[in-house]
């Protein structure tokens, strides 16, 4: 390494050690997540929506379930750019992680569900996820004898309703928490839980880089609306959230995701257009890509190659529990 170089990093080190981590721990932290009045968190919902998580019956040719694309052993992604439904057909969009899924507002890449209950009815019905009809998905499951004793478990009645249905599959969700990251733990007061790289890449995540602009609180994300540019340069546009407001502002604008275990949510954005953290570094560095919808906070930052590195050593600090459910040895019959 040259000379140069070697006080510029000392120096970046330097100062990430003077940050102390009294301070860190005014940040906002993750606490128990929110819940429906009317669907409130119960061990039997979350068993029985454990099985119809898994449950490939829930689809139209027996073939996918929610953890096909929302796999456990995959950071509840499927780890392609995007999903595949019944008989193989190709979304249009990546399978954002559902961990966490439980603390934001606004479900999708679009925000076209308001709650978790009202997301885990889209995909049964749509025709290249799980191709089921909403009325068919309850009485395919109302069929299987076994299913009963679970449902009066969890609602004090044997009866099948799709709202019953996507109520179980909501509850376990919102057990799907991953948290106890080196960052959680350094905002707690732990000294040196971070390291020194990842705390000058979180003065830049706050500062040079400006990512803190749209992924803010305590899961990184404001639940917000951008357009960086990404799939914004191909034939047939894919508008995201201007497909559910029409309004023009919010032409080629996606959620903001979640920064938390991104180590095993690849490839990355709306589209999976990048494959590695190391693609999105350099994506955002240059400014997105260039339209005329593009975010005002999209901006060309200038790194250095020591800056980047400081900044993935910060997001791999966000790398917390893994969360892995085994599925169901077996299922109702």
């Amino acid at each position: 390494m040259k000379p140069l170089l070697l006080v510029r990093r000392a120096l970046a080190l330097a100062l990430a050690a003077l940050i102390l981590p009294g301070a860190l721990a005014a940040e906002p932290r993750l606490g128990k997540p929110p819940e429906p009045k009317d669907n409130p968190t119960t061990n039997a919902k979350v068993a029985l929506g454990k099985l119809l998580f898994f449950d490939k019956r829930l689809s139209s040719d027996l073939t996918v379930s929610c953890a096909t694309c929302h796999n456990p052993r995959m950071g509840w992604t499927d780890q392609r750019p995007t999903s595949i439904g019944v008989r193989h057909r190709l979304g249009p969009r990546n399978s954002p992680t559902v961990l966490n899924a439980a603390y934001q507002g606004l479900q999708f890449w679009d925000g076209r569900a308001a709650s978790l209950e009202e997301q885990a009815k889209i995909p049964l019905a749509n025709p290249k996820e799980m191709d089921m009809p909403l009325d068919k998905a309850a009485l395919h499951i109302a069929a299987v004898k076994g299913y009963a004793p679970h449902f009066t478990s969890a609602f004090g009645s044997p009866t099948v309703t799709i709202e019953r249905i996507v109520q179980a599959i909501s509850s376990f969700q919102r057990t799907l928490l991953t948290r106890d990251a080196p960052y959680d733990r350094q905002m707690a007061g732990k000294r040196g839980a971070m390291s020194a790289e990842a705390l000058a890449g979180m003065a830049l995540f706050q500062g040079k880089a400006n990512c803190a602009a749209c992924h803010s609180g305590p899961d990184f994300t404001d639940g917000d609306f951008h357009n960086t540019g990404t799939g914004m340069q191909r034939r047939v546009l894919d508008l995201g959230r201007h497909d559910v407001t029409k309004q023009d502002k919010d032409r080629g604008a996606f959620k903001t995701p979640t920064l938390r275990n991104l180590s095993d949510t690849f490839p990355y954005m709306h589209d999976g257009s990048l494959e590695t953290l190391n693609d999105v570094i350099d994506f955002f560095d240059k400014g997105g890509l260039q339209n005329t919808s593009l975010s005002p906070k999209m901006k060309p930052l200038a790194m250095t190659a020591l800056e980047k590195k400081h900044l993935l050593a910060f997001l791999q600090s966000l790398e917390g529990d893994k969360v892995i459910v085994k599925e169901p040895r077996r299922y109702p019959q």
